[in-house]
């Protein structure tokens, strides 16, 4: 990737980016140039779509391909559940499965299962087993000692 910078002394400040594929580190450098650093990308059927980690009921890797499902949506967005998880600077999210991580905020219920398994009810009234690998972990957050 060729980069030009050039300091102008009048004039209105502007920044072109030509591409021939928009890949994730462009639609990041775009995100922070827009101002929307906090918000992600991805693609529906209808389209590319941004939105925030806090609309993020789960994700689900299936396929080598990950999904975050809000309550109206499902997206499709770049990189791995493991990516995801080191970008997020909160602990609002918790790897619940080998294939899936919940945002713990929008938890609205939870129920211990037998195997010590844990159902989480989502606000959107799914429902998410927690695996026996990840139980503890999450009863230690909960209780605050992560």
């Amino acid at each position: 990737m060729k980069i030009d910078i050039k300091q102008i002394s009048e004039g209105e400040e502007s920044v072109v980016i030509r591409y021939k594929d928009l890949t994730p580190t462009l639609g990041k450098i775009i995100s922070v140039l827009n101002g929307d650093d906090n918000r992600l990308r991805g693609k529906t059927d209808e389209g590319e779509v941004f939105f925030t980690p806090d609309e993020i009921l789960y994700l689900e890797s299936v396929d080598d391909k990950v999904f975050a499902y809000t309550g109206d949506k499902v997206i499709r967005i770049e990189g791995s559940l493991s990516t995801f998880m080191n970008e997020q600077e909160d602990e609002s999210f918790f790897r619940c499965s080998k294939s899936m991580v919940i945002n713990v905020g929008r938890v609205s219920a939870l129920k211990s299962l037998s195997s010590n398994r844990i159902d989480a009810t989502m606000e959107s009234g799914e429902h998410i087993i927690i695996s026996r690998r990840y139980a503890s972990d999450f009863r230690r957050l909960l209780k605050g000692d992560r």
